[in-house]
């Protein structure tokens, strides 16, 4: 399995969170112009977090208004489109619990946990996740108020 998510990510690897995937898969004109471009060249690796598959299947078997997002698609088309999985493990989970309450989501403080200590960068569409520091980083969007 050579795009196992059992591979370590590397410090290069950057790490999206659920918002721009869904952005990438659905209305990929929501991206940052730069972050299209650096997706499209796939010489630095992007990864996808499986927790983001788990709350999309969540808020779907939910029957969330507007949101109908079929979870093993996106996961076929992430990896169409060179996306690495990054599995959730026990040290994951654990880092979790050593984060300061900034943000309250379980789902987005799980790839905060990820991200720190992978050693990798959490991209986000979400400006209130830049308080965990240096790796978490806002790209925005391109829509206003994005």
């Amino acid at each position: 399995m050579a795009e196992s998510s059992r591979n370590r990510p590397t410090q290069s690897q950057q790490l999206l969170d659920t918002q721009l995937l869904l952005w990438l898969a659905i209305t990929p004109a929501r991206l940052p112009a730069a972050l299209q471009a650096d997706l499209r060249d796939r010489r630095r690796p992007f990864l996808f977090s499986v927790a983001s598959l788990w709350e999309v299947a969540i808020k779907t078997s939910l029957g969330k208004p507007g949101f109908q997002v079929d979870a093993a698609q996106l996961r076929s088309g992430l990896r169409q489109q060179g996306l690495l999985e990054l599995a959730i493990d026990a040290d994951h989970c654990l880092a979790v619990q050593r984060l300061p309450w900034i943000h309250r989501d379980p789902f987005d403080r799980l790839l905060v946990a990820q991200a720190i200590h992978s050693g990798i960068t959490l991209l986000t569409a979400d400006r209130s996740l830049s308080g965990y520091g240096p790796q978490v980083s806002w790209v925005g969007s391109t829509m206003p108020g994005g």
